[in-house]
């Protein structure tokens, strides 16, 4: 009892806060508890209510500092959130896709489209693709046309500019290249119980993707 008294006092705030995630729109918040990254109210009403950082379209939780442009465009796996760390810069004018359980750290940058070299004015999409399992560190760079096959680790601050499609690997440096290749035997997948992709259930992520998504 105590510590749960302490608890409120160090936070007024959890009077309202806490009641209020027991409604049933906040089931997201009680189903994602033993997710690496559990979704939780703090994020989710400065994004979505009072939209700091200007990331209020992204179906997926997005740190205030990180900035998500044309996230109609970008297709999140299950417990995979690009931009959820801080500093991240994602630009999914050219379409992003990743897996997932995909670990994206901060300041991770992700670029869809260049500008045409004739002209400033044009850009040139290139889908990125990322595969399932994966961890990209912090600082991390990926440029556009650029596909990272499962279980692909980048090392931090690489800038990746080709494609590792095989994956199982640990790739690292700028521009990136394989340091060390993975026993695909010991690579071990998981999944969790009741599975969201960003906000929106798994079961009911077809019917949102086809109304919100264009990807």
């Amino acid at each position: 009892m105590k510590e749960r008294i302490l608890y409120y006092l160090q936070n007024p705030l959890r009077l309202v806060i806490v009641p209020l995630t027991t409604l049933p729109y906040f089931k997201f918040i009680r189903e994602t508890a033993d997710y690496q990254n559990r979704l939780n109210f703090n994020i989710w009403f400065k994004q979505k209510v009072l939209n700091w950082g200007g990331n209020k379209k992204a179906y997926w939780p997005v740190h205030w500092t990180s900035k998500v442009y044309d996230a109609e465009n970008i297709l999140v796996g299950v417990d995979a959130y690009p931009g959820v760390m801080n500093g991240c810069y994602i630009q999914g004018n050219g379409g992003i896709i990743i897996g997932d359980y995909t670990q994206i750290g901060p300041n991770v940058v992700m670029v869809s489209a260049n500008h045409d070299l004739y002209d400033s004015r044009k850009h040139v999409p290139k889908k990125i693709k990322i595969g399932k399992y994966c961890w990209l560190g912090a600082g991390v760079k990926i440029l556009p046309g650029v596909e990272l096959g499962d279980w692909t680790i980048v090392g931090a601050g690489a800038v990746v500019t080709q494609s590792f499609p095989d994956g199982h690997c640990v790739i690292g440096g700028v521009p990136a290249q394989i340091l060390k290749k993975l026993e695909r035997e010991k690579c071990i997948p998981f999944s969790n119980k009741i599975a969201y992709n960003g906000y929106v259930r798994s079961d009911k992520f077809e019917e949102f993707r086809k109304k919100h998504l264009i990807i």
